[in-house]
């Protein structure tokens, strides 16, 4: 099927959803994906009304379809495996939830975070280890994948598997799961079912740890872990990053102060390089949504959705005729 030009609406979360997708269809979008708990909240609907009557949910899919849209995913990006137990169980509900509710609905993907525990089981914070020296902070690590991490994935890939829904985690820094390696090592240690776990890929958290997101759509194209793609660019600054590298803990509102920085798309890298993206989706056989992520704090919501949007459209071909979208030469 031909790729579809979607929006996380988390961007207009402030906005009824009947304002959010008359925005959408405005700017010639397809698919919308909605928060439903976590992080992103759930601003525009209500899980457990639309789990509650299958009356609810026809009136709520039929309002996406009166507005040429269909659902790309559910959102439900959090940190089940928090070493805080109230807020482990918040978000591993709603995660439960948003795996029933895209079951309901139809919908294959629920994108999220593989969350990060604590260093020890009295923790009261998470501890995203990124060193492997002094040699405790290898063995934290060791036992956050073996007692946490594996064990709890393994058991929701059977919840997964039973709805027959997809977990597209987004490779996050402050996650156990930030890059290919790790993204692979959850897939392929959590049994039987870990091919329900794969990629929300997001080149934007990527360019400033140092990977190619090129490469790294190669190989988990080739590995058959890409459920779901969010459009969102990121710019290195040369002065900062020259300076300081791009570990940056400053407020992303520090724009001249960051070594890095979310922009619209084509304010990172040009359509060029977005066409290459694109191109390469299409090689490994995603054919899916590229779901625009605006986070950038130099321009409105509305201005940044414009502009990723056009240069989208610059760089995917729609085919109807066809089984795949192609990247303009």
């Amino acid at each position: 099927m031909p790729v579809k030009i979607g929006l996380f609406s988390a961007l207009y979360g402030h906005l009824p959803l009947q304002e959010v997708l008359a925005k959408m269809a405005a700017q010639g979008l397809q698919a919308i994906e909605i928060g439903v708990g976590a992080y992103p909240g759930q601003s525009h609907i209500n899980p457990d009304e639309l789990l509650g009557s299958a009356d609810a949910r026809d009136r709520f899919l039929g309002q996406i379809r009166d507005h040429g849209l269909t659902i790309s995913a559910l959102s439900v990006h959090g940190n089940p495996i928090h070493p805080n137990k109230e807020i482990a169980q918040a978000h591993h509900n709603a995660f439960i939830r948003g795996v029933k509710l895209a079951s309901a609905l139809g919908i294959p993907v629920v994108n999220g975070f593989s969350g990060c525990p604590g260093d020890h089981p009295g923790a009261v914070n998470p501890n995203w280890v990124t060193c492997a020296w002094p040699d405790e902070y290898r063995d934290i690590l060791e036992w956050q994948w073996n007692e946490v991490v594996i064990p709890y994935w393994t058991a929701q890939s059977h919840v997964l598997n039973e709805h027959n829904v997809n977990f597209a985690i987004e490779m996050h820094p402050g996650f156990v799961v930030y890059n290919n390696e790790t993204l692979l090592r959850l897939r392929n240690s959590t049994g039987e079912h870990g091919h329900r776990i794969g990629a929300n890929f997001d080149p934007s958290h990527l360019w400033w740890q140092g990977i190619d997101p090129l490469l790294a759509v190669r190989e988990l194209g080739e590995a058959g872990a890409i459920f779901h793609v969010h459009a969102k660019d990121t710019l290195i600054d040369p002065h900062n990053s020259g300076r300081n590298g791009n570990l940056d803990t400053k407020s992303y509102g520090d724009h001249l102060g960051r070594s890095w920085a979310f922009r619209s798309v084509g304010y990172g890298h040009d359509a060029k390089w977005w066409n290459d993206f694109v191109s390469m989706l299409r090689k490994v056989g995603y054919d899916y949504v590229l779901s625009i992520e605006h986070e950038d704090g130099l321009m409105t919501s509305d201005e940044g959705l414009a502009k990723a949007v056009a240069l989208l459209k610059q760089v995917v071909i729609q085919d109807p005729a066809g089984p795949m979208f192609w990247a303009r030469d």
